[in-house]
């Protein structure tokens, strides 16, 4: 076990950074979306939940 991690350690950390870069960007989303905020950008017209997105 500990020489498949000595062999594979770039690859191991490059994982694991881009692993904690995804949670980053769910929990970001989650927290975004219990705030009621949207992700459509500021461009509702081209955004295709534009009508359950922001009241009018």
């Amino acid at each position: 076990m500990m020489s498949f991690l000595a062999e594979n350690i770039g690859t191991v950390i490059v994982a694991a950074v881009l692993v904690a870069v995804v949670a980053l960007a769910v929990v970001s989303l989650v927290k975004g979306k219990k705030k009621g905020s949207c992700s459509c950008g500021g461009s509702c017209g081209s955004c295709g939940a534009n009508c359950a997105c922001h009241s009018k």
